[in-house]
């Protein structure tokens, strides 16, 4: 079975919002029966460039890049864009930047560099401020749900049809209604002042983090074409473009929710309200197996000879 990834290469690899240079150390397929977590399908171990063994981790497909010069002015981007960020929000840097401008301070996913490089003291707060951890438990279909979408799309060249019904803002809204419903039945905390809160974050987190991690390579050209028509295209009204949670549907959605506990790690969130959402998460993780019946495709569309050679190029 072909991995895309080989031991031993060098690599990109995203951590929260953020890439960094990474090189395999190793390559394994995970199934309910080895899987070191909760997650299932090809996971790469690496080791960061510049970073100590403690950062060395497993990681999933979906957060490696092929390195080569796209993809690193990829990283470049993004890391000029955090710096950005992080400027704007808190005024001015407080820590010295580099030759470049780029601040040390409140980028992204707590592991800033500087020059590229990170200083061991820097490398020790880190250590030092691990966030809380975010333990999902992702029933058992789910499980074999994650492993078929990645057969269908790595193996079988095949695509999730899309526009999808119903789609993410769907299902969040469904849950919504559900957990209401249940009033006193759930034992959730506060769900009509949280619930909305929740629901609305994990759109944005669905939005903003499904072309940077969700997709696999085969599915890029197709989410190209997809923001090509409902939002960036000649033929959009500009006010009605489309966010991606009102294109994409479960198979998308539930990617994003194993793949959870890595973005709360790399935010501020603290301990009170990671449980929060870790509670709300995995009552929307029941949810979706008992919906699976309609909320999940039984059959992939078979993508063209074209599509296949636009992919690999």
């Amino acid at each position: 079975m072909s991995l895309s990834y080989s031991v031993g290469e060098r690599v990109l690899c995203y951590h929260g919002p953020l890439i960094y240079e990474a090189k395999i150390l190793k390559a394994e397929v995970w199934d309910e029966s080895n899987t070191k977590t909760s997650a299932v399908g090809p996971h790469f171990f690496v080791h960061y460039k510049g970073w100590k063994q403690t950062w060395d981790e497993w990681v999933s497909i979906t957060r490696l890049l092929k390195y080569d010069e796209t993809n690193v002015a990829l990283q470049k981007a993004l890391t000029n864009q955090a710096s950005a960020a992080a400027a704007s929000s808190s005024g001015a840097a407080k820590g010295k930047g580099t030759s470049g401008g780029t601040s040390t301070t409140g980028v992204g996913s707590g592991r800033a560099r500087k020059d590229g490089r990170g200083t061991k003291r820097g490398r020790e707060e880190d250590d030092s401020h691990r966030k809380p951890e975010m333990k999902l438990n992702v029933p058992e279909a789910l499980k074999v749900q994650l492993v078929d979408d990645w057969e269908a799309v790595t193996k079988n060249n095949q695509l999730v049809p899309l526009p999808r019904k119903p789609n993410v803002l769907d299902i969040l809204q469904e849950f919504k209604d559900h957990v209401l419903e249940m009033g006193k039945q759930t034992s959730l905390r506060d769900p009509e002042l949280i619930l909305p809160t929740i629901t609305s974050g994990l759109q944005v987190y669905f939005d903003r983090s499904l072309g940077a991690n969700l997709l696999y390579r085969f599915e890029r050209p197709q989410y190209a074409e997809i923001r090509k028509t409902y939002v960036t295209g000649p033929k959009v009204v500009v006010g009605q473009e489309k966010e991606m949670s009102a294109i994409y549907g479960a198979e998308h959605l539930l990617r994003m929710l194993v793949s959870l506990p890595q973005m709360v790690a790399s935010s501020t969130m603290d301990g009170e309200s990671v449980g929060l959402v870790k509670d709300y998460v995995n009552e929307l993780l029941v949810f979706l197996v008992d919906e699976r019946s309609r909320f999940f495709l039984t059959e992939y569309e078979s993508s063209s000879l074209q599509y296949q050679n636009i992919s690999r190029s």
